[in-house]
């Protein structure tokens, strides 16, 4: 059995805006790294502003094997706070969770926007001026945008938004 088969993911606690010092210091020191990204839409003094942000905002899943015991230098890497723990040793986060959200996301970790939305599918706005609106899907362009009906004061209004905006209902 190889080294990385006997790994397992463990969960460690960032200090506040320090996933990337974080994230480079542990793969520098040789440990496995998964950080899953979203790209989300903020409003910030009047205007709409993308950035992407940690889906777990606080939170790294670190791959090591606990037997050999160097999993200590993970709580003294600069930009963690500590590893999550149950008892005197890390808690391990099951295998399939970190599988299911890494077959979500891209090579670089960014999660990837749910697909397959057919017209007439209920969805909800995710980001944007519509945020948390249930609209109705009414046609799906090329240039991957939505066309959306949302209920606006009684009435059907067609909008045309991002189509990683949208999530199913």
């Amino acid at each position: 059995m190889s080294d990385r088969e006997s790994e397992a993911w463990f969960l460690a606690q960032l200090k506040p805006n320090s996933h990337q010092i974080a994230q480079r210091n542990l793969v520098r020191q040789g440990f496995g790294v998964f950080l899953p990204m979203v790209e989300e839409t903020r409003r910030r003094n009047g205007r709409f502003e993308r950035r992407i942000s940690p889906l777990f905002p606080g939170y790294i899943f670190v791959a090591f094997d606990p037997a050999q015991g160097h999993w200590r230098a993970v709580n003294s890497t600069m930009g963690i706070t500590r590893l999550v723990s149950i008892g005197t040793g890390p808690a391990a986060v099951p295998v399939s969770l970190v599988e299911g959200l890494r077959a979500r996301c891209d090579a670089s970790g960014l999660v990837l926007p749910e697909s397959a939305l057919a017209v007439g599918d209920a969805v909800r706005v995710t980001s944007g001026p519509f945020a948390d609106f249930v609209a109705t899907v009414e046609g799906i362009e090329p240039d991957r945008r939505v066309a959306l009906l949302i209920d606006l004061m009684g009435q059907r209004t067609r909008v045309s938004i991002p189509q990683d905006a949208v999530r199913h209902a």
